[in-house]
């Protein structure tokens, strides 16, 4: 008598928590996404910075950087479940089901940030939410990520555009200086991504994810991240050119910037994790470093100090 095997038990799901509902919004590059667009606003109208307008800048952001990443998380599911870095998010772990409900919500929380700015700030506001939104889960997850080692680069703008929604936020149009601004951000991007992609070179390889310059060659890709850091001085001289920044806050940002290539330096001669370990480790404190400094311009123009041009 033939006994028809049994159908292997489907994983447990475990009991989520609002832990996990809160990792899925991403809160590290929610409230750096927050912090973009607060740069945005302070460079845009450092004389006069209206509160009430910059608290639904904030908040806005966050609805639709939050939405972003939850629709990122469930278009990476099935890669998520595969990487050492990405096993324990909440959808590959099973404590939240990878049902659409999390599509949903989080095309939901977009709209409502989109919305919302248009309303009650302007639509300038709001369509540079779009466009951020649409680069980071259209453009990037969804078409370059698993396609292109372009991908980092031309994604990049998904960081770029909360400078742009703060100008528009804050003076109804993009200044020069913000421009400028979301420039440096979009040029950070890069060796933000790569040194950590270094340090996980192997775990996207064997997903096969190009999220280097070069997948198979490791010492070209160094030295593309030592450039790409070098790239952010022109690119922080680029935003005093516009008048937007005071003489002491230009030194520090040089200074900034200069530190974020020494330590990428050792890149050029020989890639080890170390280094791209201290790389990636800096990139994050630097852009918020970046924005201190920007909301320290503000009281210091007010004031009277001269600015570069």
């Amino acid at each position: 008598m033939h006994v028809p095997a049994e159908s292997p038990a489907p994983p447990v799901l475990h009991r989520a928590t609002p832990g996990d509902y809160l990792e899925l919004a991403k809160p590290g590059i929610t409230a750096l996404i927050c912090t973009v667009a607060v740069g945005g606003f302070l460079l845009a109208s450092p004389r006069s910075i209206d509160l009430l307008r910059l608290g639904i800048l904030v908040l806005c952001g966050a609805a639709a950087s939050g939405g972003a990443a939850m629709l990122n998380h469930y278009l990476d599911r099935d890669l998520d479940v595969q990487m050492k870095r990405t096993r324990s998010r909440p959808l590959p772990d099973r404590r939240i089901a990878p049902s659409g409900v999390v599509a949903a919500l989080g095309l939901v929380f977009l709209g409502v940030g989109i919305g919302v700015a248009s309303w009650l700030l302007n639509p300038l506001t709001g369509f540079s939410i779009f466009l951020g939104g649409l680069t980071y889960v259209v453009v990037y997850t969804a078409w370059l990520k698993r396609r292109s080692s372009w991908n980092i680069v031309i994604g990049g703008f998904a960081g770029s555009a909360p400078a742009l929604a703060g100008s528009a936020a804050a003076v109804g149009g993009y200044t020069p200086g913000v421009i400028a601004f979301a420039i440096l951000v979009f040029l950070w991007t890069p060796p933000h991504f790569w040194s950590l992609a270094l340090l996980l070179r192997d775990d996207y390889a064997r997903v096969g994810l190009p999220m280097l310059p070069r997948m198979d060659d490791v010492a070209f890709s160094g030295k593309v991240v030592v450039v790409s850091a070098a790239l952010l001085v022109p690119a922080t001289v680029l935003v005093g050119l516009t008048g937007a920044l005071t003489w002491p806050v230009l030194v520090v940002l040089l200074a900034l910037g200069a530190i974020f290539v020494a330590l990428t330096l050792p890149l050029w001669r020989e890639v080890t994790r170390s280094s791209a370990r201290r790389g990636f480790i800096y990139s994050g404190p630097y852009l918020l470093a970046v924005v201190l400094a920007i909301a320290v311009n503000a009281p210091l123009i007010r004031l009277g100090f001269p600015t570069f041009l």
